[in-house]
């Protein structure tokens, strides 16, 4: 079962994207009406960015769960910012007050680190470090006096209370991960729930997907099978042309200097150091329209992570260039437009309901065989990833 979710910018920054909120997100009242506005309009709930230097996404995304009903926060969360533990209790404290509603995405790209004293790490050791922290925080969710010793991580006879809402018939938080490089797909095929793509074409997709399928099979997945999101700006209008139009200015406006928008969490000095990052960029190499309508000129003047393409067009063409990627196996769709609040309702009242229609069609994917019993303690030579 998929996803529909929105974004909730989670910044103390003004115009984030082109957004006309003028003061920034960090209000309480204004981030609680875009999420009312999710629930007005169609969506299951929003993702909220992490990094520091923005507020804290758990807290934001606690208090707005608290004045929602069925609002889902999809909370980003680092590893070395969080330890297993702590994440596993505050994560499950949260799900069980609101009845199940927590979604989790693990995020392992560059940030600030030393800020909140952290380090930085060779690639096969982040990513060793972000296995083992997912492999401590489900088995906390999910069983009890769990004991884990690895190289990066470790509990004793730890046990979570409460649990996450329904683990009495194993549900847990929902583990949503990214990341193109080998080492964050071993990563995504061994421990997530769900892989989370950017907005690439849809050949470049259907390999990784067929990818990630394989190492699930290879490394011995211990879980259900593995599903896939997207993570993708909409750009749609009443008519293709105004569509255009609108998208085309913006991209004239971001680069003459006005309303360029923050690359994710990644200093732009840093931003040719993550895969997928790097591999968005490289797309507009390729042409300025891939597919049917896959815009790759924002990434030319300042676009970053799911702002540097963008499906541009009519309803209608929007939602046949999503059904393509829902034919490949795609059941999670987060997707933003600016200005958050309008865009929220346009696009939650126009283009969601043909987006379930189509993923309602799609094809199921391909069943991944699970074994039925996980260890609660592991060696303390836990391998790290290498691809």
């Amino acid at each position: 079962m998929g996803e529909f979710l929105w974004y909730i910018p989670n910044t103390v920054e003004a115009g984030v994207r082109g957004d006309d909120v003028a003061s920034g997100w960090a209000d309480l009242e204004r981030s609680v009406a875009l999420a009312r506005m999710t629930e007005d309009h169609g969506w299951g709930g929003a993702l909220f960015g992490t990094g520091w230097g923005r507020p804290d996404t758990f807290t934001v995304a606690t208090a707005i769960a608290a004045r929602t009903t069925t609002f889902k926060p999809l909370i980003a969360i680092r590893p070395g910012y969080w330890r297993p533990a702590h994440f596993a209790s505050a994560a499950a404290t949260l799900d069980h007050l609101t009845g199940g509603r927590v979604l989790v995405n693990i995020v392992s790209g560059h940030d600030n680190l030393a800020a909140y004293g952290d380090h930085e790490a060779d690639r096969a050791a982040r990513y060793g470090r972000t296995r083992e922290f997912l492999q401590i925080v489900r088995l906390l969710w999910t069983q009890q006096h769990v004991t884990y010793r690895g190289r990066h991580f470790g509990v004793e006879d730890s046990t979570v209370v409460p649990r996450p809402h329904g683990a009495e018939h194993g549900r847990h938080p929902r583990l949503y991960f990214g990341g193109a490089s080998p080492e964050a797909e071993a990563v995504a095929a061994a421990e997530a729930d769900v892989q989370l793509f950017w907005g690439e074409p849809l050949d470049d997709l259907a390999v990784r997907i067929d990818r990630l399928r394989g190492l699930t099979g290879q490394i011995g997945r211990a879980h259900p099978p593995l599903e896939f999101g997207l993570r993708i700006t909409t750009v749609v209008r009443e008519t293709s042309d105004e569509a255009w139009r609108d998208a085309r200015a913006r991209v004239e406006a971001m680069a003459a200097g006005a309303g360029v928008p923050r690359v994710g969490n990644v200093h732009r000095g840093q931003r040719g150091n993550a895969v997928g990052q790097q591999r968005l960029i490289d797309l507009s190499d390729r042409g300025e329209v891939l597919d049917s309508c896959l815009f790759t000129a924002p990434g030319r003047v300042g676009g970053g992570g799911a702002a540097t393409t963008w499906l541009v067009g009519a309803y209608d063409e929007v939602a046949a260039a999503l059904r393509r990627y829902a034919d490949l196996g795609i059941t999670h769709f987060i997707l933003s437009d600016t200005p958050y609040l309008r865009e929220c309702a346009r696009i939650g009242d126009e283009l969601l309901p043909r987006l379930r229609a189509v993923v309602a069609a799609a094809p199921t994917a391909v069943p991944t065989a699970v074994p039925t019993e996980v260890p609660t303690e592991v060696p303390t030579e836990v391998p790290t990833l290498n691809g």
